[in-house]
Order: C-alpha cells, then sequence, then structure tokens
C-alpha cells in the first residue's frame, strides 16, 4: 500500500509541472481525485483490511489526500495570481480620459423657491402652516370680507364641486382664517401658508388654472405698514440680492384695507428700463396690506387692540423672474431638459 501511494505521488507530481492553466489543472484534479480516480480506489480498499490494518492504512491515506490536495491548491493560487498579473499588465486604464456622465435630475424649483422663502420667514420666527385645498365657501370667502353676492367673487373664478358651499381654493387666505380661528384672539400670529390652489383659467404662458401660493400673516398689537416694508424688503434681498430696493403702490384687496402692490427694482437693468420691467424700472411681485379690521372682528381678534399685515407671493411668478423663464407650463411639464436648465441656473 505505502508504495502504491508513494508511485501515485511521484506521478502526480510531475504531471502538476506541466500544468499551464486552470482548466488542465481542473481536469487532472478529477482525473486523481475525483469519484473514479485512483485515490478514490485506495479508499475502497480498506474495507479488505482488518481492523489494526485499516487504522494504519487510513490514517496514511489521509495524510496523503491532504498532502496532494494542498499541492493542488498551491499551484491553483499560483496559476490565478499569474493570469491576473498578465491581464493588468495587458489591460491598462487612462485615468486621464473622462469619466462617464451619468443624467441625474434635478429638484423642482417650484420647491425650491418656497423652501427660500420658507428659511428667510423662519429665521424671523414665523411658522409654516398648511389646509385642506378643498375649502369651505366660508373660509375661502365670507370670513375674508368677500360676502355671497360680492363682485369680487366673479373675478376669482372659483371651483364650485357642491352647491357653491364646497370648492377648490382659490387662495391659501383661508389657511390664516383657520390659524386666527383656532387661536381664538388671544395670542399673536406670525405664519406664512404656501400651498396650491385653482382658478377657472385659460392655461397659456403667463396663466394657469393651478399655481402655487405663498401667503403670509402677522397678526399682533402695535402692527403698522411700515413694518410690512420691513418684511418685504429682507424677502427680496434675500431672493433678489441685497442690491434690489423696494416699493409700495397703492392698491385695493377686500381683506386689507390699506392695500398695496409691492414692487421691486429691476434687477436687469438696474432700474434704466428694459423688456422685463415694461420700461419702467420696478416689477410687481407681490399684494399685500394692513389685515382688514372686519377680517380681524370675523376671526376673534378685536381690531381695536389687534393690527396685522398679510402679503401673497405667487411661487411661479418668483421664479419666473429669477430664473428668467418666460412660460408657466414648464413648471408642470416632463421635459428632463428643463431641469437640467434650472440645474444649471441654480449653479450659477
Amino acid at each position: 500500500m505505502q508504495e502504491k501511494l508513494l508511485t501515485l505521488k511521484e506521478e502526480i507530481t510531475n504531471k502538476l509541472t506541466g500544468v499551464t492553466n486552470i482548466q488542465k489543472l481542473n481536469d487532472l484534479r478529477t482525473e486523481y481525485l475525483g469519484k473514479k480516480g485512483p485515490v478514490q480506489e485506495l479508499s475502497g480498499m480498506l474495507r479488505d483490511l482488518s481492523v489494526e490494518e485499516k487504522k494504519e492504512f487510513g490514517r496514511v491515506l489521509n495524510e496523503f489526500k491532504t498532502e496532494v490536495t494542498g499541492m493542488f491548491d498551491s499551484l491553483r493560487e499560483e496559476l490565478e495570481t499569474k493570469a491576473l498579473n498578465e491581464k493588468l499588465a495587458n489591460e491598462k486604464i487612462d485615468i486621464s480620459l473622462p469619466a462617464t456622465k451619468i443624467p441625474v435630475g434635478a429638484p423642482n424649483i417650484l420647491e425650491k423657491i418656497i423652501e427660500e422663502v420658507e428659511e428667510v420667514f423662519m429665521s424671523m420666527g414665523y411658522d409654516v402652516v398648511d389646509g385642506p385645498e378643498v375649502e369651505e365657501d366660508r373660509y375661502n370667502f365670507e370670513l375674508l370680507n368677500i360676502p355671497k353676492g360680492h363682485p369680487a367673487r366673479d373675478a376669482q373664478d372659483t371651483f364650485y364641486i357642491k352647491d357653491e358651499e364646497i370648492l377648490l381654493r382659490s387662495q391659501t387666505s383661508p389657511v390664516q382664517v383657520r390659524t386666527m380661528l383656532k387661536i381664538g384672539g388671544g395670542e399673536p400670529v406670525r405664519m406664512i401658508c404656501p400651498g396650491k390652489t385653482y382658478r377657472r383659467d385659460d392655461d397659456d404662458a403667463t396663466h394657469s388654472h393651478q399655481f402655487m401660493q405663498i401667503e403670509g400673516l402677522l397678526v399682533d398689537k402695535d402692527i403698522s405698514l411700515s413694518d410690512l416694508k420691513g418684511t418685504f424688503d429682507t424677502i427680496a434681498k434675500r431672493l433678489f440680492g441685497n442690491d434690489c430696493k423696494t416699493r409700495f403702490r397703492p392698491s385695493y384687496y377686500q381683506f386689507t384695507e390699506p392695500s398695496v402692490e409691492t414692487d421691486i427694482s429691476c434687477f436687469k437693468c438696474k432700474g434704466e428700463g428694459c423688456s422685463l420691467c415694461k420700461n419702467t424700472g420696478w416689477i410687481t411681485v407681490s399684494g399685500a396690506g394692513m389685515v382688514h379690521p372686519n377680517v380681524l372682528r370675523n376671526c376673534g381678534y378685536d381690531p381695536s387692540v389687534w393690527t396685522g399685515f398679510a402679503f401673497g407671493f405667487g411661487a411661479e411668478r418668483l421664479a419666473m423672474l429669477k430664473y428668467g423663464i418666460n412660460d408657466i407650463r414648464t413648471f408642470y411639464n416632463t421635459d428632463l431638459r428643463e431641469l437640467k436648465d434650472f440645474d444649471r441656473k441654480d449653479s450659477e
């Protein structure tokens, strides 16, 4: 038995010397260590031996198997290392070549504008409040000093859902009303309420039946129009640069008195006059004013004690001005090229 093992080991060693690739090594391993190989045949001879002979031969056979298996494993590792080195030598990588550019999207530009405005107002102590888009007529109109039959309702072109009592909100002002009613008239209010609004309109480059509003409200004691001017100055400079100037012009809204149109100096022509500002040097960006006493009274606040101001921006209007977008429909299509353009402009 010992002689057979020595002869077999010598035979295996000689054949391993001529192996130059993994495939030949696998074939040789199967030939000698497989189920039909000579090593397996030697294991089958154990059943014909006595108990003592089995112990001795079994020990020697196991040592032989371990040694031969180690020879195969060692050669495999050597061949794999050699193959890897050859591959690395032949397949060089030019790290100076440009990498593969993977196209990515960009955040929605309206959400970015809203987040910018939210950050400014939160830094001034304002809360960001949300409310229902399906609203009651009471909150959307009546408590805002627009009773039934008022001509301002026609101008709103409202989407009514049920009996002119349930509707898609035409402004985010109902969120302000709900907030004041919830507080009950005994505490100050500082809030903004961004969200979707809906009005019957023909969609074109400057109009949409759905648009995003960012409305704000501050109610406290001894609030004046100068507080509104200072607040508007802050948001205008944060959005359009420190050189941005602001002004108020008299206007009229049912829920504010006095009411104003808020303008910023044209950031394109610096006030000299261009197509963007229609040669006036100024651009209108929002409407605002002091909260009407009737609105305060309707929401539980005594107008002889409490005063406040309210304002409203159109998110699309701000984005179109800031990013030079000429068509409001751009915000709602799925053209990825537009998203790339937004991302590029925002990084400039």
